[in-house]
């Protein structure tokens, strides 16, 4: 007699927009390995519908909202019986772990931390603190090289960190897009390996011939404009580098691009000085094939970065900071350039952009690291593998994790009541 196909709810802390960021990006790639495995999937969320959602529907993917802090969502779960429940971030597993562990104890619960917002808080504190030194200047090696060895002091005592951490034990594994990320947890948090799982982008390789060089200008940056490393990156290029790139390519154009673009980035628009901000891109690989260089200068962030992907399947050299390639690249060369001071990225960003030999060497860089480090195939059947594997001995798995059971004791017990609380006040309304 066959088996019945498993049953996973994913619940979204919003509804995913591949187009608008990478985490979007990474949650439809999960959906399409869920369901390449022959798995049923329904994705929740509390979240009001995005501009750019992606049809779910269309892909065979039942959708649901669902309400916060409110009992109707103990029914639904009781319903479906999901085998699988994935969370989307931490403060999903915050507002719905605890119903989903009372409810349904026998479904597998996986956390998709997307990035580690404990490290991406940290280092944005560092930064500001840093800007704020009468002698900031625009060398910002001293940050980049402290970017992660020296970062678990300023994380350990935050209370986003503590959260965080909190639900990646009480999850029954947690899904890391960057092994950078990974080893912090396991080195200095001292988090059990047997929780965490390396799940990065799932790409699949270029199969259409791309434009050459002669066929591009132009340099890009992309990125949603409501993650603020995007736009601190937007504003060190306004500001520092991007006249320096003009000081030696007076005819030099940049394009920005971002989804939800704000005034504040509107009023920086400024054809004079050859900086367009040109809103939503509605094909992000279009234009990244059609640019001769992609800009990233990202002072602070987490996790592993969309636009440089998009970069490596348009074979468009990148030049980034030590923080944009973090994670990105392991052992093999970066496809451009890496740079910690604003002249440094710019005059990295001149070279690539008029040098045809060190412009197709990059390409061939981004070539191999993507088959490397980010096939689709591969990473989709470990994540398959060890959920399957997870599914067939949950409870001990579960017994050799007593701190996430504490945790789960404990700590819910106080969001539970809350919870309630909250619940019973809006019914009193």
């Amino acid at each position: 007699m066959p088996h019945s196909p498993l049953r996973v709810l994913v619940i979204g802390y919003v509804w995913p927009e591949p187009r608008s960021s990478a985490a979007g990006g990474h949650m439809m790639q999960l959906l399409e390995s869920f369901l390449g495995a022959g798995w049923q999937v329904t994705f929740a969320s509390p979240a009001a519908l995005g501009e750019h959602k992606a049809d779910l529907v269309a892909l065979g993917i039942a959708e649901r909202n669902i309400l916060l802090n409110h009992s109707s969502f103990d029914e639904f779960v009781v319903e479906l019986a999901p085998d699988v429940v994935l969370f989307d971030r931490f403060m999903m597993e915050e507002q719905f772990g605890w119903r989903v562990a009372r409810h349904c104890p026998q479904a597998l619960r996986v956390l998709e931390t997307c990035d580690l917002h404990g490290l991406r808080d940290a280092r944005q504190q560092l930064l500001k603190a840093r800007l704020k030194r009468s002698d900031a200047g625009e060398d910002f090696s001293d940050l980049f090289e402290d970017a992660l060895h020296g970062v678990y002091r300023h994380m350990a005592g935050a209370d986003v960190t503590l959260r965080e951490v909190a639900a990646i034990y009480r999850s029954d594994l947690s899904l890391m897009i960057s092994d950078v990320e990974q080893q912090l947890l396991i080195e200095q948090f001292r988090l059990p390996a047997a929780l965490l799982h390396w799940c990065p982008l799932m790409l699949d390789p270029p199969r259409q011939a791309l434009p050459t060089f002669s066929e591009r200008e132009h340099f890009l940056s992309i990125g949603n404009f409501r993650h603020e490393p995007n736009w601190d990156a937007v504003l060190w290029l306004k500001h520092a580098i991007w006249p320096l790139i003009r000081a030696q390519l007076p005819q030099a154009q940049l394009h920005i691009y971002g989804a939800y673009t704000p005034p504040k980035a509107s009023a920086l628009h400024n054809p004079r000085q050859g900086f367009h901000i040109m809103n939503w891109a509605e094909d992000a690989l279009q234009v990244m094939s059609a640019a001769r260089v992609n800009l990233a200068p990202l002072r602070f962030g987490a996790g592993i970065k969309g636009k440089l992907a998009d970069a490596m399947l348009c074979q468009t050299p990148s030049v980034t900071t030590p923080i944009g390639a973090e994670a990105m690249h392991g052992q093999w060369p970066w496809p451009g350039a890496v740079a910690s001071t604003a002249q440094a990225f710019a005059d990295a960003a001149v070279a690539l952009h008029q040098d045809p030999v060190l412009w197709q060497q990059s390409q061939l860089q981004a070539q191999r690291l993507l088959a490397e480090r980010y096939d689709r195939g591969r990473h989709g059947a470990a994540l398959i593998a060890r959920i399957e594997a997870l599914l067939a001995d949950t409870a001990a798995h579960r017994l050799a994790n007593f701190t996430g059971a504490m945790l789960q004791h404990h700590q819910h017990k106080s969001t539970q009541y809350m919870a309630q609380w909250i619940e019973a006040k809006n019914a009193g309304k």
